[in-house]
């Protein structure tokens, strides 16, 4: 067994993370250290990482690597340093993956897009409950955040599903989302309204400019 084999056996992702300082959540969700993340969308599995917002991925050599800016090897050997792992010992038997069972690419690529999906309308919403905010008693509520108040807590358990239940509910979720059109339908909405927020902006900046 050579270096990297010993390292994944045995250290885990949530090990490594909680080790270098990412504070990790009892739904083993983390904010992403590799793009700027208000809400934590990094879901941390046993073996391997990935993030709902940017889409980095990878095992626990590519999560240190990637922390340090090393090279997969000098990652390597900085695991195995950090956690006393002696190279030219294996580990124990109890260390060592055990065979899972295979899910159906087609259901794990669908899983990841409703969680894509599901994160970035969760931010938007985020957004806009805080920048939509009435300033006064008397002012009128703004469309979006009435929004933000009405789907907030629906789309967080949506996402909690997807991050920590079971196959089966998660399965059933997944199929319910893409049936209905609903999953389809947030990622229009999260496109459109982003380039909607994103031409605002710009008239505002380009209007300061100009004056």
């Amino acid at each position: 067994m050579n270096l990297f084999e010993t390292v994944k056996a045995s250290v885990s992702v949530p090990a490594a993370a909680k080790m270098y300082g990412l504070q990790v959540n009892h739904h083993g969700m983390t904010k992403c250290p590799f793009h700027d993340d208000r809400h934590p969308s990094m879901k941390l599995n046993k073996d391997y990482f990935y993030c709902f917002g940017c889409g980095a991925t990878g095992d626990v050599v590519d999560l240190v690597a990637r922390l340090f800016d090393l090279r997969p090897y000098e990652a390597a050997k900085k695991l195995a340093a950090d956690f006393g792992i002696d190279p030219d010992k294996p580990p124990s038997a109890a260390a060592l993956a055990k065979p899972k069972h295979p899910m159906i690419r087609a259901f794990r690529d669908d899983e990841r897009y409703c969680q894509r999906v599901l994160c970035d309308y969760l931010h938007l919403l985020e957004d806009w409950k805080v920048r939509y905010a009435p300033k006064s008693m008397d002012e009128d509520y703004d469309d979006r955040f009435v929004e933000a108040c009405q789907m907030l807590d629906y789309i967080e358990y949506l996402a909690d599903i997807l991050t920590v239940g079971d196959l089966e509910l998660r399965a059933t979720t997944v199929k319910a989302l893409m049936n209905d059109g609903m999953i389809g339908g947030l990622e229009e909405k999260v496109r459109r309204d982003c380039a909607k927020e994103r031409g605002i902006t710009e008239y505002g900046e380009n209007e300061r400019i100009a004056g």
